[in-house]
């Protein structure tokens, strides 16, 4: 099933926003880079890259984004936020940076960089609760893993040091990229929400 033309908006200011955009058209989407508060007008939904979550907090103020997005995220806007996306999301960052400031709109609370390094990225298959056709290819890059979960937030996927993937009602975030994996079944599920 593929999505009715969905206007998607990517983030754009920082990570792999191109590789998210490719993957929403294929399934029929209309990907828009949001750079500014006015590319979030009339957008259905965001999908919030991996990159560097402090470098992507500071972009989000000086860029003006911050505050649209969090209007739009108040009024129901679904969300897609992956690696430091879903550090942008949580409610708290553990070992993070004072000047680095998340959206609080999952109540979750997260580590950064939870698996290591960079040298300790590192692939899993992963079984999905709710998610058709067998265990989905993840890719964790620095990732981070959930530390606590609030009530309301469904952990769909985890692995041994805790939850990876979660959902608290029109918001999905990943502790992995699923772009990187060339399987678009987490992207299609995002896109048959909104």
């Amino acid at each position: 099933m593929r999505a009715s033309g969905a206007k998607v908006g990517v983030l754009a200011l920082q990570g792999p926003a191109r590789l998210h955009a490719r993957a929403l058209a294929e399934l029929g989407a209309e990907p828009v880079e949001v750079r500014t508060p006015a590319h979030l007008v009339g957008v259905d939904a965001l999908v919030i890259p991996g990159g560097e979550s402090t470098t992507l907090s500071l972009l989000l103020d000086s860029s003006g984004v911050r505050g649209a997005l969090e209007d739009r995220v108040a009024d129901g806007l679904p969300v897609l936020g992956t690696c430091a996306g879903m550090i942008m999301c949580a409610a708290a960052v553990l070992g993070g940076r004072v000047d680095q400031h998340s959206l609080g709109i999952v109540d979750i609370d997260v580590r950064r960089n939870a698996f290591g390094r960079q040298r300790d990225s590192f692939e899993a298959d992963l079984d999905v609760e709710g998610l058709p056709g067998g265990r989905f290819p993840a890719v964790f890059i620095r990732a981070p893993v959930v530390a606590r979960v609030g009530p309301g937030v469904e952990v769909l996927a985890g692995l041994a040091e805790g939850p990876v993937l979660c959902r608290s009602g029109a918001v999905l975030v990943t502790a992995f990229h699923p772009e990187l994996g060339g399987d678009l079944r987490l992207h299609q599920s995002f896109l048959e929400r909104i």
